[in-house]
């Protein structure tokens, strides 16, 4: 069998669609909902992906500025500018784009953005809302994974999910995100023991590691869902996965690319976020 390829980008190309006609019955109801993003610093992944963001939210109508400090910005005058966007009713989506320098404390920034202007969904208060299973807003990139796994009709329910990976930012909200939703959710990361035991038993698998090509053919079941979140880049410059793609498209039941996967997917569903934060800070529906 060969694997039917989840193209991150198509939908996200559909979502965006109708994230556009939201916009447009906002704006007659005088809300252009409005995202900022800070940037710290000229890291050159970090400058990529906020010119994406900003693109992304031109294409469907949304506000959108971009705030960028120079490196050795103190951790006191980024806080003191998350506080002044906190209060301007203007603003209803903030997201300081991360890693930041080492002066500067993450958490302290992520704890500092008003919960209900957290569209990264990493605010203490939005993490444990999506634990107890509460509305909240999702970290983009699980979320983007669940809608992704949904878009192709899936059962998740009473399914053996596998998350390989146990960052904050993917692997362990995603885990939560698949529990939420009646899943059976085992962890694995660097210091599981025989990780092909649990590989080779998921019905759905995440992988988030960062390592070229790390799950071959023979690590996954037949006809097993295979989310790669993995961006690595080969010594000749292209962009792959976590997954050996070639070998595992043979097997899978479904299969997400790189590029042209679960990326295009982490930014539409910032978008979704953002007019969610308009809607519910304006009361505006």
């Amino acid at each position: 069998m060969t694997a039917e390829i989840i193209s991150g980008k198509e939908l996200a190309s559909e979502i965006k669609q109708d994230l556009a006609k939201e916009i447009e019955r906002l704006k007659v109801k005088n809300l252009i909902p409005k995202l900022v993003v800070v940037l710290v610093g000229d890291n050159p992944a970090s400058l990529s992906y906020v010119k994406g963001k900003e693109k992304a939210a031109a294409e469907i109508g949304m506000d959108s500025e971009v705030i960028t400090l120079p490196v050795e910005t103190t951790e006191a005058d980024l806080l003191a500018l998350l506080d002044e966007l906190n209060d301007n009713d203007a603003v209803h989506g903030i997201l300081v784009q991360l890693p930041l320098p080492d002066q500067i404390n993450e958490q302290k920034v992520i704890d500092r953005i008003n919960p209900k202007k957290d569209v990264d969904g990493f605010h203490p208060i939005n993490i444990g809302k999506m634990m107890t299973g509460e509305d909240s807003f999702l970290p983009c990139t699980p979320y983007g994974i669940i809608t992704m796994i949904k878009s192709k009709g899936v059962e998740i329910e009473g399914k053996h999910a596998v998350i390989i990976g146990r960052s904050n930012i993917v692997g362990k909200p995603v885990g939560q995100l698949l529990l939420n939703e009646n899943a059976t959710v085992t962890y694995c990361h660097s210091k599981t023991e025989n990780m092909q035991k649990y590989t080779q038993a998921a019905d759905i698998l995440i992988v988030a590691i960062g390592k070229e090509n790390f799950i071959k053919q023979e690590d996954v079941k037949e006809g097993a869902v295979i989310i790669d979140v993995g961006i690595n880049r080969t010594e000749e410059g292209k962009l792959t996965g976590d997954v050996d793609f070639a070998e595992v498209v043979e097997k899978a039941g479904y299969i997400t690319p790189v590029p042209g996967g679960v990326g295009p997917m982490t930014i539409t569903m910032l978008l979704s976020n953002t007019i969610k934060a308009a809607k519910g800070l304006t009361g505006i529906e």
